[in-house]
């Protein structure tokens, strides 16, 4: 449900994406030769990701018709609580408002790289409450819910960034190298560009 929401978002923002795409692109490309800094793929790829995530997770958490009845929720655990365990509903709100903030607390983890967990919590928890009194004014809930599953997904999402940092320092020396994660990033650009022209081959068939 999660993953046919995300591609579906995408569908409809492509043609702005594109666009968003090539004019950030360039405007990249130019200050690389303007400042004479050495272009790296998997680095440029890695903050055209980040950017484009960014804009995905708004796009899911300002969607008006996901929920159109408004009011505000205040009492923790009630609404994680109205879900039977284990239903779609369930596994769509409490692990759906998870796994949405997992990559933004590993994002937090690569740019910021605290020592302690205390930026990822308070930037998440200020991120969600912002996303919450922005929902309620274009007609959903304020969901204090909701912003204790975004917490945890980027805490989780953090200690995945500390977990792979400590199993990085560990590799050998070839998977340290600009080479290596180009490959990678080519790699994954290359499978996640098939998955989307089948998901879109389904659509337009």
């Amino acid at each position: 449900m999660i993953t046919s929401l995300v591609l579906k978002i995408f569908n409809n923002i492509w043609p702005m994406l594109v666009v968003f795409v090539v004019a950030i692109g360039l405007i990249r490309f130019f200050y690389l030769q303007t400042h004479r800094e050495r272009f790296c793929f998997y680095k440029e790829i890695s903050y055209l990701v980040s950017i484009i995530y960014i804009w995905l997770l708004f796009e899911i958490l300002t969607m008006t018709e996901l929920n159109s009845t408004g009011g505000m929720n205040l009492v923790p655990f009630s609404e994680i609580t109205r879900f039977k365990f284990g239903t779609d509903m369930f596994n769509y709100y409490v692990f759906g408002n998870i796994l949405i903030f997992i990559p933004f607390g590993y994002l937090i983890g690569v740019y910021v790289n605290p020592k302690k967990v205390w930026p990822v919590l308070i930037t998440s928890i200020v991120t969600s409450t912002v996303v919450e009194f922005v929902q309620l004014q274009i007609g959903r809930s304020f969901d204090v819910d909701d912003i204790m599953l975004n917490v945890l997904g980027s805490i989780i999402g953090y200690l995945l960034y500390i977990g792979l940092s400590a199993i990085n320092k560990r590799l050998p020396d070839i998977f340290h190298s600009d080479l290596f994660y180009n490959i990678l990033a080519i790699v994954i650009i290359l499978l996640f560009g098939i998955y989307v022209l089948g998901y879109w081959g389904v659509i337009f068939s």
